[in-house]
């Protein structure tokens, strides 16, 4: 089943963030750019989005920043992470370039809401 705004559903792994002091912002995007490129391009995650805090609003305990990943299924996602997991290769080298830029990290996984899978009239509740 699509989603209300009749997108597919998807699962959205979300990352809430600052950055380490004396990071400069537009730096810490080109790395996760390439980064999420890389991943995109290999077919590991479907699409991402950064967002920055504005007007200081947001507890301050989630950071300055958001990022949103989308993974079609949870086996996608998955196979992003053990893919990442290897620490090795090209892969690695992008993950360093973003992950020694940032600190109070806090990680959520969501999913559109009803998903593909939702059925109604059998519950037993």
């Amino acid at each position: 089943m699509p989603s209300s705004n009749g997108a597919i559903s998807m699962n959205i792994y979300n990352a809430h963030f600052s950055l380490k002091g004396g990071i400069h912002d537009l730096d810490f995007v080109r790395a996760l750019e390439a980064y999420m490129a890389f991943l995109k391009a290999e077919r590991r995650i479907e699409s991402w989005r950064l967002m920055r805090r504005k007007l200081g609003l947001g507890p301050a305990a989630l950071g300055d920043w958001h990022l949103m990943i989308e993974f079609i299924d949870l086996a996608q996602l998955d196979t992003a992470f053990l893919h990442v997991a290897t620490r090795t290769g090209a892969v690695e080298a992008k993950h360093h370039c973003v992950n020694h830029m940032v600190n109070q990290v806090t990680f959520s996984l969501y999913r559109d809401f009803p998903d593909d899978v939702r059925q109604t009239g059998g519950e037993l509740f």
